[in-house]
């Protein structure tokens, strides 16, 4: 029987190994827990983390399909139109027939004679039958989980969507959320506001709640370097796309551009980064500088306690709020199989390109690198890596063994030369260019070997 593949999440990920894998003849059932395409760009979807005023932050060019130009002339479109994009992609090559909607998978488990069991449960609304499950699944109205084999499964359901909930002494008698939690600008009106967070997402809330707060203030940890939208016009990110500077070249440049366009951001209350630009991921965000310089906002550093609605920060200040928006991040996990399956080790699973656990036990995850730049078409390049090798195990399995052989030499260097902060959000972090010369020279290795 030909290999049958599950794929979990009809996000950007997940209808990036769908494509791959049709293209590549190989069968396979998407799962989705929403009622329709997008992943966290689908706002309706119960799971998303997207809020109203939300757009990208890299530019369309730079992020989209490449097979599928986004038909807009909006350089960094907002959520909705994207989710008309991630529809327009699956209507395009026919790819949401494969995926059963409303459906969350429960739990993975490998099976006695290989490959993986799939337990899903579909909402009362959608038909959940299927002739190779363990239980008959019922007809529309049925909620009892339903079983199934796959010989392969590829985990694409995002890194977006477990917050992470910092404790602080002490309690606080007004509202805390976190901005996974955040919608609506109109929900800050009249509130004395706290952010706890300057990433994008906090800087987005920031300057969202500037136009509806009584009082807007933004803690920090750590110094931040700006990056603008445009710089000479032109969506910053499409700048510098031919052969790549060194790190230390492209870093002494960069901070000096960013420093003529943006400024000192010492200057507007921030503190001094104590690393070099792109060693953590920059915040695309120079209204919140604005803001700042008009005094709408200001900077306060991290909270240490809270007493009633009093906030105590680490040096020594307090103020009042009613509000506390904790943009403090997420935390990766795969909440439906146990680590062990995914070589867990430390804050992420430890695989081959990101992709691969070295056992090479049928588990593959999709989506599982951040970098500045690399855009949706750098999850497609993934997902046709792992189609090549899903495609060699059946058609050329000498060349698939040699693919694995390759994950037991040391692993290639995804950097760049850049040194990343020890971080939960950075321990899957790749520069995009070694990452992707990385992943075309095995791929081309693995058709060779398949060809041959």
């Amino acid at each position: 029987m030909p290999h049958t593949i599950a794929i979990i999440g009809a996000g950007p990920s997940g209808l990036a190994a769908a494509r791959a894998l049709d293209k590549a003849g190989i069968r396979y059932v998407g799962f989705e827990s929403a009622d329709d395409v997008g992943g966290l760009w689908n706002i309706d979807n119960p799971r998303s983390t997207m809020y109203e005023s939300a757009h990208l932050i890299s530019s369309r060019t730079t992020t989209q399909f490449r097979e599928l130009p986004m038909n807009t002339t909006a350089d960094y479109p907002g959520h909705r139109e994207l989710k008309r994009y991630f529809r327009a992609f699956s209507d395009r090559f026919d790819l949401g027939q494969k995926f059963r909607f409303n459906t969350t998978v429960e739990r993975l488990e490998p099976a006695e004679t290989g490959g993986w069991t799939v337990t899903s449960r579909a909402s009362s609304s959608v038909k959940t039958h299927s002739a190779d499950s363990d239980s008959d699944g019922g007809m529309n109205g049925e909620v009892t989980p339903v079983t199934e084999h796959f010989d392969s499964v590829i985990l694409a359901n995002g890194t977006l969507a477990h917050p992470s909930i910092p404790t602080f002494a002490g309690t606080f008698s007004g509202e805390i959320i976190h901005s996974s939690q955040y919608k609506k600008a109109s929900s800050f009106a009249g509130k004395r506001v706290l952010v706890v967070g300057a990433g994008n997402s906090g800087c987005d809330i920031a300057v969202d709640a500037v136009h509806h707060a009584d009082s807007i203030d933004l803690s920090v940890r750590r110094g931040y370097y700006f990056v603008p939208r445009y710089l000479f016009g032109k969506p910053a990110d499409t700048l510098n796309q031919g052969r790549p500077l060194p790190a230390r070249l492209k870093q002494f440049v960069d901070a000096r551009v960013l420093k003529a366009f943006t400024g000192d951001p010492v200057k507007f209350g921030f503190p001094r980064p104590d690393y070099r630009i792109y060693e953590s991921h920059p915040i695309v965000n120079t209204l919140v500088l604005g803001h700042l310089g008009q005094g709408d906002l200001r900077v306060v550093p991290a909270p240490e306690r809270f007493d009633g609605n009093t906030v105590y920060f680490t040096d020594g200040a307090e103020a009042d709020y009613d509000l506390i928006v904790l943009a403090t991040g997420y935390t990766l996990d795969y909440p439906f199989v146990d680590r062990e399956h995914l070589n867990w080790s430390g804050m992420a699973p430890d695989l081959y390109l990101n992709i691969f656990p070295p056992s090479f036990n049928g588990l593959y995850v999709m989506g599982m690198i951040e970098a500045s730049g690399i855009g949706w078409q750098g999850r497609y390049e993934q997902a046709e890596l792992l189609a090549s090798y899903i495609s060699a195990q059946e058609n050329a399995p000498r060349a698939a063994a040699h693919f694995r052989a390759t994950a037991e030499q040391p692993w290639p260097d995804l950097t760049g030369g850049y040194k990343y902060l020890a971080l939960e959000r950075m321990s899957y972090y790749v520069n995009k260019d070694a990452y992707r010369r990385a992943m075309r020279r095995v791929r081309e290795s693995l058709t060779r070997k398949a060809n041959s």
